[in-house]
């Protein structure tokens, strides 16, 4: 979306990783604790940007920049996240993509709308993006392009989440995890759970479980800092993926999240668990996508397997209802983007509408202190040729040097100033306006 006017303006560059486009060990890499944000941001003002924002959740890492420079902006995004990864930025470069201008304020408007997360609709997302630019603000590191896409995407997940049925679906999801628990173990203050991996679902299920009185939680996953991170913030233990067998013979709820694309929990594993259990019932809720739970698993007796589609079935009417929902959720997203070129493109316009009312009034002021005292028909008229003189010496020079632009200056010189409805209304009072515009009177000059 570049502004018009010859200046030099910003464009919105998004340069990104998430679920669809790498891996969940690749996200691992980059992942970025919020302790951590400032150093990057720093990384990224000495490569030359000035208005940044690096979101960096389970589900994607991404770098929002404004610059009038969208290659270099890209490619020192791009760098930063591999330098994230410990790789070089040839060997990320598959699992990125780079969007621009309009593409870029579209994705962000659906990330804030919770339209581009593994589940559609989970309330996280918003308030990750909210935290990211929070930690943008306090490095200096926001700008007026930056702040201005920034607050139309919340306006935009504002009226998603008050216009449309979407922003329920998690919520419900969760809310059938919690009833399935309850069916399973009765009462949840006596109950365990233990996190694996942590994706937005899962913390939305262990969430939603506290909230419903369960006392213990520990948390589980590939990297330990992350694991320590997750602890700290949800205020429970973790223990090193190494002792996951140990921590599953004390679990009652299971939440898996890590999305590795590789079962986690098998059937023998499983059942070495239960034994040790002496058969206390598990419930299993696979968040993941693809799943960490080996479908095997569910046949086993004492554990019970639910994966998202599974609580769906328990909490929604139907599919079709979100599928709704989203597709009105889109239709916000796709006006609120029209909305916020529409008023970048007239903002883009204001200095040169400024710059010409400038430049009449001073015509004008000059015309005054040099003809004072001239009846306003003379007055008018004078002004009406001063005004006109530029325009008309452009136009007659364009025309004798058989400028090919000047048709177009013409076509845009008649929408301007609405000239066809003027000749129109000047044919129905008999006058006429055809022919060239015409230049100063006699002695008429600047």
């Amino acid at each position: 979306m570049p502004a018009s006017g010859g200046h030099a303006s910003s464009e919105l560059v998004l340069v990104g990783a998430n679920h669809r486009s790498s891996s969940g060990a690749v996200r691992d890499l980059i992942c970025t604790e919020g302790t951590e944000v400032p150093g990057v941001l720093a990384r990224l003002r000495a490569a030359g940007l000035t208005e940044m924002l690096w979101l960096s959740t389970c589900d994607r890492v991404e770098v929002l920049a404004a610059s009038c420079d969208p290659a270099a902006a890209a490619a020192a995004a791009a760098s930063a996240l591999a330098e994230r990864a410990g790789m070089t930025a040839e060997a990320l470069a598959p699992e990125l993509y780079t969007l621009t201008g309009g593409d870029a304020v579209r994705h962000l408007f659906a990330v804030a709308c919770s339209l581009d997360s593994q589940v559609v609709g989970e309330p996280h997302v918003l308030g990750q993006v909210k935290a990211a630019h929070r930690a943008s603000v306090a490095a200096h590191a926001t700008g007026p392009e930056l702040e201005a896409v920034l607050q139309a995407a919340y306006a935009a997940a504002k009226r998603v989440r008050t216009e449309t049925a979407i922003a329920e679906r998690p919520v419900s999801i969760a809310a059938a995890a919690v009833q399935t628990a309850r069916d399973i173990h009765g009462d949840l203050d006596r109950s365990a759970a233990l996190l694996i991996g942590l994706g937005d679902m899962g913390e939305l299920m262990v969430d939603a479980l506290r909230e419903a009185g369960l006392p213990r939680l520990t948390v589980a996953a590939r990297v330990d800092r992350r694991a320590e991170a997750a602890a700290r913030r949800l205020g429970c233990h973790h223990v090193p993926i190494d002792d996951l067998d140990t921590a599953l013979v004390s679990a009652d709820i299971v939440v898996t999240a890590a999305g590795l694309g590789r079962y986690i929990l098998s059937a023998d594993r499983m059942e070495a668990v239960l034994k040790k259990r002496r058969r206390r019932p598990v419930f299993v809720i696979d968040t993941a996508i693809p799943g960490d739970v080996d479908p095997a698993v569910g046949g086993l007796e004492g554990v019970f397997v639910y994966d998202l589609a599974d609580l769906e079935r328990v909490a929604l009417e139907g599919r079709a209802t979100r599928e709704a929902a989203a597709a009105a959720a889109w239709a916000i997203v796709d006006q609120a983007v029209a909305a916020f070129a529409r008023g970048r493109a007239e903002r883009a316009a204001v200095p040169a509408v400024a710059a010409l009312r400038g430049h009449f009034e001073a015509v004008r002021s000059r015309l005054l202190a040099e003809h004072a005292g001239a009846d306003p028909a003379e007055a008018t008229r004078l002004l009406v040729n001063r005004l006109l003189h530029d325009p008309s010496q452009v136009l007659r020079a364009m025309a004798a040097s058989h400028d090919m632009e000047q048709v177009e200056a013409e076509r845009l010189l008649r929408r301007l100033f609405r000239l066809d409805g003027a000749e129109n209304a000047a044919a129905g009072a008999g006058f006429s306006t055809a022919g060239p515009v015409p230049g100063p009177s006699e002695g008429e000059v600047r």
